[in-house]
């Protein structure tokens, strides 16, 4: 399948296909230095059937996880496109995950003003969301996302295939972002979450027709975009003060959006999906410690978030809440009907 992204400038096809990654040299121009940024955690296999596509490529591999979204691996990877000659005609391939996207596309935004960036999610995680929209950022300090740019990729690349050599934790992770996704947009993508059997292709499609409709109105996050940080406020909070060696990002958006569902029947749906998924539960927290990041987060203003709430599956409400009512929120707890 080919989706088209349609946007002002920055116009791009997305490729949803088992065994696309046997293609890439159908689907991106490949007569020219490549870099190949991938991660400790991507199998070999992939890596290589990428690089053999590809004449004139050199790799470069981070350690996997979180922490690499950091500026002195930016400063590395630039290093290295200095080292190779990089010039303004030469392009990126992001293969690996959210991480990989993130920080390889910031490389490419940044290098020589901005260089072409495609994108091989080998995760549910990007493969569902981060892939596609353009969003490009490191971390600084615990601080998610801090630092970054909006880099859309020329074209990005999904192969269904790639997620068997993932973990089911992994892969139960990425589909959190799916679920919140159908949350907000569409019950039925909820309802296929419960199904006997998981249909990890028509997921991952509906997801990103989602995703796309939505980055198709609001490219730079202005507006409609906000929508997709549903589960994010709180969810980065967990992430940054108890989850980079404990939770995944997929499994404390989760986390977090358990604070914004408003309606208990919904919710009990919900946590039934958790439950199917073996997600892990909220941890004990400390609300001032948690309150502290969220008044960092780049959705804040002033003394403001604006936040996300679900009444009912498939719809929402955009509502700027107080760091007070925030606090409200927090005192709650997400499990409190």
């Amino acid at each position: 399948m080919k989706l088209n992204v349609d946007l002002e400038n920055h116009s791009y096809p997305i490729y949803i296909e088992r065994n696309a990654i046997q293609k890439v040299h159908e689907y991106i121009p490949v007569s020219r230095k490549i870099a190949i940024i991938t991660d400790t955690g991507v199998p070999e296999k992939w890596v290589n059937i990428v690089k053999q596509q590809c004449p004139d490529s050199f790799i470069c591999t981070i350690p996997q996880g979180e922490p690499s979204k950091c500026f002195d691996q930016y400063k590395k990877l630039l290093e290295e496109m200095i080292s190779h000659n990089m010039s303004r005609k030469d392009a990126i391939i992001a293969l690996g995950g959210g991480v990989v996207g993130d920080l390889a596309g910031f490389v490419a935004a940044s290098y020589m003003r901005g260089i072409d960036f495609y994108n091989i999610p080998t995760t549910v995680l990007s493969q569902v969301d981060s892939s596609v929209g353009g969003k490009v950022a490191i971390d600084m300090g615990s601080y998610k996302n801090i630092v970054g740019a909006f880099w859309q990729p020329k074209t990005v690349i999904i192969d269904p295939n790639v997620l068997s050599t993932l973990s089911l934790r992994q892969q139960h992770n990425g589909l959190c972002e799916a679920l919140k996704m159908g949350l907000i947009l569409d019950d039925h993508l909820v309802s296929l979450f419960e199904q006997e059997t998981l249909d990890i292709d028509a997921i991952i499609t509906r997801s990103i027709e989602l995703k796309r409709d939505v980055v198709q109105q609001d490219e730079r996050e202005s507006n409609l975009r906000k929508i997709l940080n549903f589960g994010h406020t709180i969810g980065h909070a967990i992430e940054s003060a108890y989850g980079l060696n404990t939770y995944l990002h997929g499994e404390c958006v989760a986390m977090g959006m358990l604070f914004f569902i408003e309606d208990e029947t919904l919710k009990q749906r919900v946590l039934n999906i958790y439950r199917k998924l073996d997600l892990p539960q909220v941890p004990d927290y400390d609300t001032a410690t948690l309150l502290e990041y969220v008044t960092h987060d780049k959705k804040s203003s002033h003394n403001t978030v604006s936040t996300i709430l679900v009444k009912q599956s498939g719809s929402y409400i955009i509502k700027e809440l107080s760091f007070k009512e925030i606090q409200e929120v927090l005192e709650r707890g997400p499990y409190e009907k």
